[in-house]
């Protein structure tokens, strides 16, 4: 909406725009304080500010990815992330092919190495590596230190509790939309 030139958007435009309804809106953002005003709605770019501040957002989060074949290639080159604070800074692959090449800037580096990802204040990870590989990368990172990972392996992780883990199966994303259309 910043990016449109607008200054203030309503309860009403927001929910319309994340399809929800009015008083949700403003019932949700009540509990993180008073960021509108009545009649007039609310300022975009505060706003913008206060959801960062809240999803923790508004501070630089470096984080690594392991395996750089297809999938992991355009994650690397894929400028999105720094909208949200997030750098890769780091990436690992077992292809001696591909060690020591560079995608936007990062060296890709031998995945023997991933345990130094905690001295580099690294605490989250991005895990692109085949089905088989899932696990033993998992739990490589979590003995590095990492705190939050995202899985896009097809396999379900094993981690201890207080790791994060959010899996992305694009495939069963993609399985379903036929029940939609």
């Amino acid at each position: 909406m910043s990016k449109q030139g607008l200054s203030s958007v309503s309860s009403s435009k927001l929910a319309e725009y994340v399809s929800t309804n009015p008083w949700q809106i403003r019932k949700d953002f009540s509990y993180f304080g008073d960021f509108g005003t009545r009649g007039v709605g609310y300022n975009i770019e505060n706003l913008a500010r206060q959801i960062k501040r809240i999803l923790r957002l508004d501070t630089p989060r470096k984080t690594a990815l392991v395996g750089v074949g297809n999938l992991g290639s355009a994650i690397m080159s894929y400028t999105g992330f720094g909208t949200y604070g997030f750098e890769i800074t780091a990436a690992f692959d077992n292809d001696p092919d591909k060690i020591g090449r560079k995608i936007n800037g990062v060296t890709i580096e031998n995945i023997s190495a991933i345990g130094t990802l905690g001295s580099r204040r690294v605490d989250m990870a991005i895990i692109a590596v085949p089905e088989q590989a899932a696990q033993e990368v998992a739990d490589a990172l979590v003995r590095a230190g990492i705190k939050g990972i995202l899985n896009f392996s097809p396999r379900r992780i094993v981690v201890p509790k207080k790791i994060k883990v959010i899996t992305i199966d694009i495939a069963t994303d993609l399985a379903r939309l036929p029940y939609y259309i």
